[in-house]
């Protein structure tokens, strides 16, 4: 599989994370790799941005390797992830860091450094029926709860700075900083009509919040927020009213975007995992990865988050990584 720049027509029916709007919006450059097979066949594409700061020109993917046609098996996605990997190596990219959390690779590239990682995704091609039924039965109840206290779920973009400020004292909560608002509304604005953000009401009180991009592939869960203390169900409600008008709408999946596969029992993170899970989604499985391509900057990009943050997602996740069964390309297993 040989990688190679190629310029592509988005549609709906593509992920909204591969559209120029949206690139534009993230990447102080942006474009797509194609790949094509030994006959010169367009296999699969590759959107990427690159992130400028300071000396360092970073790649970063925003969603995954998409396939052309028939699905890629695993050893030609990983040929190539190879090959893309010399195509930035020859542009004079630094290093690629981990990409966007609902970016979930099914291969990764030889000497990457890689963590497993996964996501919970809901198929909505189903009746309505047969989502609610999907879900457990907790979850149902919380809901019911919510609605009985009369949560409304709203949408529309004059949420934009309660959504914002929403996330931002989460993430705070947690000891975790967040973009600052010109980022966000970027970001936001960037996605034009491919974006919904909801938020539930009680009372005059704003609960919590989702921020939604979305086309007919797929509706991702990308941001959410909450008061310190939000009415119980009332973020549950808020899932389901998502999920319900994306079904409505044709859009293929709803993704929550991002879980840690075998959390530390106990842990907030397997409280998260738990949320997704008991929606009736599916456990996707994958991996996450970087590659150093100038081994002196990456060296200092890496001490400069570990020390910042300590260590990006890779590096937390790696230790789950099955060593010495790299070849295999299977994560461990989340059960």
């Amino acid at each position: 599989m040989k990688a190679t720049p190629i310029h592509i027509d988005w549609n709906s029916d593509l992920s909204i994370f591969a559209s120029e709007p949206f690139l534009r919006a993230v990447g102080d450059e942006y474009g797509w790799i194609g790949g094509t097979d030994d006959s010169g066949k367009l296999r699969c594409i590759l959107p990427y941005t690159i992130v400028r700061k300071a000396v360092f020109r970073m790649v970063r993917f925003r969603v995954e390797t998409i396939p052309v046609g028939e699905e890629l098996n695993i050893q030609e996605e990983k040929s190539f992830l190879n090959s893309v990997i010399e195509h930035f190596r020859a542009a004079g990219a630094d290093m690629i860091i981990p990409a966007t959390t609902n970016t979930i690779f099914r291969a990764y590239p030889d000497g990457a450094v890689t963590a497993p990682y996964g996501t919970y995704i809901i198929d909505l091609d189903q009746p309505e029926e047969t989502l609610w039924n999907n879900i457990s039965s907790s979850h149902r109840r919380k809901i019911r709860q919510a609605e009985k206290k009369n949560v409304q779920i709203r949408s529309g973009m004059e949420y934009l700075t309660t959504a914002y400020e929403l996330v931002r004292d989460t993430f705070k909560r947690s000891d975790m900083g967040f973009m600052g608002f010109d980022a966000f509304e970027r970001y936001v604005l960037g996605l034009g009509e491919n974006v919904k953000i909801f938020v539930a009401d009680h009372q005059g009180v704003v609960q919590g919040c989702t921020v939604v991009p979305f086309s007919n592939h797929s509706a991702y869960y990308v941001y959410g927020g909450s008061i310190s203390n939000p009415l119980n169900g009332a973020n549950n409600l808020l899932h389901w009213e998502a999920i319900r008008q994306f079904r409505e709408r044709g859009v293929k999946r709803y993704d929550f975007v991002g879980v840690r596969i075998n959390p530390d029992e106990g842990s907030k993170q397997e409280g998260l995992m738990m949320f997704k899970q008991r929606f009736g989604a599916q456990l996707v499985q994958g991996y996450m990865w970087k590659y150093s391509l100038s081994p002196l900057k990456f060296g200092v990009y890496s001490l400069a988050v570990r020390y910042l943050k300590g260590g990006d997602i890779v590096d937390q996740e790696q230790h789950k990584f099955i060593q010495g069964d790299q070849s295999a390309q299977k994560p461990i297993s989340s059960q």
